[in-house]
């Protein structure tokens, strides 16, 4: 890359000074998901964040070889966090030869990230249904339409594909759940909450499962 070429931004210089007040130990739920769930409710309101249930999904082969991509949290409980995707897709070759992902939520606008660190498995047929009905008709037609992570010809043969679905099931008909797309829960064995503070003194609390049941909370240098 030559001088002209390279972006007309001082990037060492770009730097934001985050909030002064922090998280303590104190002030955490008794559990990470009850903890998540008071995060995820700021960020949607009072935060006003675009899809605060964007997460940054990270998993790797059985080289170890990583990849990451950005997925929309569909669901999230005591069992785990949920997503839905092709398991033909990259992620879900990865997954399945190793089970172990990482999920970050980047919640910039309010000096927050969420990360979450578990073991994925996949949801059962009857749930993954149930949440494929919930989505537009033209999703549903996208998930049969998409050989995701597949090289493709061109943008026309995708249209096309995807024109050919919806003269098969045009709109109001029901469209049968692909057997190679569902759900993906993630059961977490750590989840950290990061809270950006002043001079780059974050907060990190980090939740720990324990082997016989609860969490302990652990404080990590920012």
């Amino acid at each position: 890359m030559t001088d002209r070429d390279a972006a007309p931004f001082d990037l060492a210089a770009m730097r934001k000074q985050y909030r002064s007040e922090g998280l303590l130990e104190a002030d955490l739920a008794a559990t990470p998901v009850e903890q998540f769930a008071r995060w995820f409710k700021q960020a949607a309101t009072e935060g006003g964040l675009f899809e605060p249930n964007a997460m940054i999904v990270s998993t790797a082969d059985a080289r170890g070889r990583p990849s990451s991509r950005t997925v929309l949290l569909k669901h999230f409980d005591d069992e785990g966090f949920v997503f839905y995707t092709n398991y033909d897709s990259r992620k879900g070759r990865d997954l399945a030869e190793n089970p172990y992902v990482s999920l970050l939520f980047p919640w910039h606008g309010v000096a927050r990230q969420v990360i979450v660190n578990g073991v994925a498995r996949r949801t059962g047929r009857d749930e993954t249904a149930a949440y494929f009905r919930t989505r537009p008709h033209g999703s549903q037609l996208g998930a049969w339409a998409s050989a995701q992570s597949r090289v493709v010809a061109s943008r026309d043969e995708l249209d096309a594909a995807y024109a050919e679905l919806a003269s098969r099931y045009p709109e109001g008909e029901q469209v049968p759940v692909p057997p190679h797309w569902g759900g993906f829960r993630v059961r977490p064995e750590t989840v950290e909450f990061w809270q950006g503070r002043e001079n780059r003194l974050h907060d990190r609390l980090r939740y720990v499962a324990e082997p016989g049941g609860g969490w302990r909370v652990e404080r990590l240098a920012p």
